[in-house]
């Protein structure tokens, strides 16, 4: 044995020894205490180190410590439940590592705090939301129109069947504007005849969400002194479909494509529609000649781009003519009224991202909308004769959003619209109003917890035509005070130029300059297992209305209109049941265009309810639908009653119960959707006003063109299945 082995044999004991020691010398304790942004313990919260086994659990007061031998380069994770999780780069050389860290509480839709002071949003990819686009189309008195589903909603007028539009919180129809994708759309209804409402252009299913607001909107939105229906529509599909239609009031066609790559899409969309034959089996009061008919095409692009971007376009043309002949309250001798239009409206837009924190939203969009009117009678405005209303809107648009932190963002933007109003007439011949309308806005979204929000936004608008500019701040709060309920306010100025027919009587230099209305509205809001329930008061104070008397136009009108409403909706304690119930208080007077003294429109009822209520039947594949809508008497102009008196009188009390049935097949390959619906059942009589004698001495009652209304469709698609959809809609 030599020396050299001698030593090893001899030292072996000391080195076994010492490695423990020289172990220990290298491991850490690591320790602290773990507490959330309100300093309290984070109790059972789970510290451990990334890809090891060391780790511990906080105590009741939020404190932990354990040991680990890992050395170097290390990652610290914390979990707890309800929190984000906290990671931590550090250094481990041994000795004592302190760790506090402080949890954030994680954002989820479910927790988190949303504006909802005057808002409804209706969207396929929220799972918080009051509506969704497959309600707008099986809600029984809706007839497949988003704004007859908005009409079941508290804050809107039911009874508003002579006269298309919604009439929200005492507002005019002209006061609810809406919005595709950020544009706003000049006419979103088809033209209408006198006294016979019109249903909006656009069908449903473009849009993958809705917001509706009844009131302290965005600023990124203006010109609507009431609300506004803000819509975007779908992106990319899933698959390439077609679809046919054919029903009692018409035919349609149509295909999109989907490339494979799955980044282009493109279709079009075919429809006509012919009353005449419906009108042959189903009477109707006046003599409608021509008969309502009706031809319109829809096209769709949509591509990727880079920085996850979406470029969009649509297109949209109808054509649409439509006349009646009914008896004069003067002698009962037959006037007429004949109407052709053209509408044109196309919407191109891009949203996408700029780096991390950046987000562009651009746009243009044209429209262009043509309104050729013969009448064989006085309408109040116009003497009988032949004329034309044509009018034109241009606009561009660029919003930027900013994000700062997790949820707070920071908006801001501007807009420019260029529109003419043309107006012709052989006796008068043809005037014309144009103007260059630009609007900037900043709006930021702070998120000070999960529980407080606050928006704060100001709007900054310029009319050329008018030679005006206003400033109209808006703020909005909300706090979540439990896990499903919170309380929002809103309040904000909203000023809106004058509907283009007041200010053909251009007889003076200067035209009358923005109106304005002040919204003040607070709400509560709880949802939980598939239950809402909201109610919410309001306040809107009218100022520089524009008024007609003297043969002149002022900014010198005003008025009010207070409320309060409820919405419930159910989804879970009925078995199979999905309902909703909606009722509005409203009291509001005004002073504006012809009145005479201060008084509640004749659009405006006081009491409305509305009660919806669907149910699926799977074993049978039928789904089955009511909506009953009620609303007290509006007031009506009776040129017998002395200006103390002015609109005193009522029409009757409104009722309409609605009935759909829908049946689920499939024929040689495509899904089937056969509808039978009926609006106004049991035939109440409905009342919408009175048109009178120059003398006064005779009327005549507006009502309906038929006591019901009888629809029946069959829908088939290809490559688009919607069954399970409406099931899942109603379970």
């Amino acid at each position: 044995m030599n020396t050299f082995t001698r030593f090893r044999l001899f030292a072996l004991p000391f080195v076994l020894l010492f490695i423990p020691a020289a172990a220990a010398a290298q491991a850490t304790t690591i320790r602290g205490r773990v507490v959330t942004q309100d300093k309290l313990p984070a109790v059972g919260a789970n510290i451990y180190l990334r890809d090891t086994y060391d780790g511990a659990t906080s105590d009741s007061e939020g404190n932990f410590s354990f040991d680990t031998e890992e050395t170097g380069p290390q990652t610290l994770l914390v979990i707890y439940l309800g929190f984000d999780t906290a990671v931590q780069q550090v250094t481990l050389k041994g000795g004592v590592f302190e760790f506090n860290p402080v949890l954030k509480e994680a954002f989820n839709e479910m927790k988190l705090v949303v504006i909802s002071a005057g808002s409804f949003e209706a969207s396929d990819e929220k799972k918080v939301t009051v509506l969704k686009p497959l309600d707008i189309v099986t809600t029984a008195s809706a007839g497949g129109d988003t704004y007859g589903a908005l009409k079941t909603l508290p804050g809107t007028q039911v009874s508003s069947g002579d006269q298309e539009g919604l009439f929200v919180r005492g507002g005019t129809g002209s006061e609810a504007p809406t919005y595709i994708d950020g544009l706003l759309v000049r006419n979103p209804f088809f033209s209408s005849t006198p006294d016979y409402a019109a249903r909006g252009r656009f069908n449903p299913f473009l849009f993958k969400g809705t917001v509706f607001s009844t009131g302290g909107y965005s600023a990124l939105y203006g010109q609507g002194m009431s609300s506004a229906l803000i819509l975007d529509t779908q992106d990319l599909p899933d698959r390439s479909s077609g679809s046919l239609a054919v029903s009692s009031v018409g035919v349609g066609f149509g295909h999109l494509k989907l490339w494979k790559k799955k980044g282009r899409s493109a279709g079009i969309n075919i429809n006509y529609t012919n009353l005449a034959p419906y009108f042959w089996l189903v009477k109707q009061i006046p003599d409608f000649s021509p008969k309502p008919e009706f031809v319109g095409t829809e096209t769709f692009f949509r591509q990727k781009t880079k920085g996850n971007g979406m470029l969009k376009f649509y297109g949209y043309y109808n054509f649409g003519r439509v006349g009646f002949r009914t008896d004069s309250p003067e002698t009962g001798e037959q006037f007429g009224f004949k109407l052709h239009n053209n509408n044109v409206y196309t919407n191109l837009s891009w949203a996408g991202l700029a780096g991390e924190k950046w987000k562009i939203n651009a746009g243009l969009s044209y429209s262009y909308d043509w309104n050729d009117i013969s009448t064989s009678y006085n309408t109040g405005f116009l003497a009988p004769d032949t004329f034309a209303f044509r009018n034109s809107l241009a606009q561009v648009r660029l919003v930027a959003t900013r994000y700062l932190g997790r949820l707070t963002t920071f908006r801001f933007g501007g807009e420019y619209q260029y529109g003419a109003d043309i107006f012709e007439n052989p006796v008068f011949g043809s005037s014309r109003l144009d103007d260059h309308y630009s609007a900037v806005f900043a709006e930021t979204d702070w998120y000070l917890t999960t529980r407080l929000v606050a928006r704060t936004g100001l709007r900054g608008e310029y009319s050329a035509l008018l030679a005006e500019a206003r400033l109209s701040p808006r703020v909005s709060l909300a706090y979540k005070l439990g896990r499903s309920d919170q309380v929002s306010f809103a309040w904000g100025h909203f000023y809106q130029k004058g509907d283009s027919l007041l200010r053909w009587n251009n007889q003076y230099a200067a035209l009358p300059g923005f109106q304005r209305a002040e919204h003040f509205i607070l709400n509560y809001q709880y949802i939980y297992n598939d239950r809402t329930f909201r109610i919410e008061g309001f306040y809107k104070d009218y100022d520089r209305l524009v008024t007609t008397r003297d043969n002149r136009l002022a900014n010198d009108g005003d008025g009010y209109a207070q409320g309060i409403e409820l919405f419930y909706r159910d989804k879970k304690t009925l078995p199979a049941i999905d309902f909703w119930i909606s009722y509005s208080w409203l009291d509001t007077k005004r002073r504006f265009q012809w009145y005479p003294a201060s008084a509640q429109p004749t659009f405006a009822a006081n009491h409305v309810v509305t009660l919806v209520g669907k149910k699926f039947f799977p074993k049978i594949r039928t789904g089955a639908g009511f909506t009953y809508s009620y609303s007290t008497g509006r007031p009506y102009f009776n040129p017998n009653r002395p200006e103390s008196e002015f609109l005193a009188d009522r029409t009757p009390d409104y009722h309409n119960l609605s009935l759909n049935v829908n049946y689920l097949t499939t024929i040689k390959g495509a899904f089937t959707v056969f509808v039978l619906g009926v609006q106004n059942v049991l035939g109440a009589e409905q009342v919408f006003g009175y048109r009178y004698s120059a003398d006064g001495a005779t009327r005549q009652a507006i009502t309906p063109a038929a006591r019901r209304f009888f629809f029946v469709g069959a829908f088939a698609s290809w490559g688009v299945d919607r069954r399970q959809e409406i099931i899942d809609n109603q379970n």
